[in-house]
């Protein structure tokens, strides 16, 4: 089976995202450039370690970096996990689309029209249920 883009390349990124503090970091670039201390700021760990973790987003191909005075600034690169993604979507089954989401909001949109509807009918006046429980 020939393969679209270097298996190595989905290695890499395969590798790179499976570290939990790598994946944080990804989600932090996701909104915004950031510089190594930004980045170190937001964890537990010490300095070299999240510059080990940025060396390896790097080398994946996940970040790049660029010099902006005395600071380091690390971008996020969305082309590997794309291709990631696209190679990950084959392995997807053919089930049954989850109706959990939608009929819990249809549950709740038929409770809100059934209290709607109570406060506009006046008062004495038969609710559409009554009106057929009589017919």
């Amino acid at each position: 089976m020939g393969y679209a883009f270097p298996v190595d390349e989905l290695t890499d990124v395969a590798a790179a995202v499976a570290d939990p503090v790598r994946r944080e970091i990804l989600v932090m670039l996701r909104h915004a450039p950031l510089t190594a201390g930004e980045i170190a700021a937001r964890f537990s760990i010490s300095r070299p370690a999240v510059s080990r973790h940025l060396r390896v987003l790097r080398e994946s191909g996940l970040v790049r970096d660029e010099q902006h005075g005395r600071h380091r600034r690390y971008t996020l690169v969305h082309v590997p996990l794309a291709r990631l993604s696209e190679w990950l979507v084959q392995f997807e089954g053919r089930r049954a689309p989850d109706w959990s989401r939608q009929l819990a909001a249809l549950d709740t949109e038929v409770h809100r029209a059934r209290r709607e509807r109570g406060r506009s009918e006046p008062a004495g006046t038969p609710s559409t249920a009554q009106q057929k429980d009589t017919a």
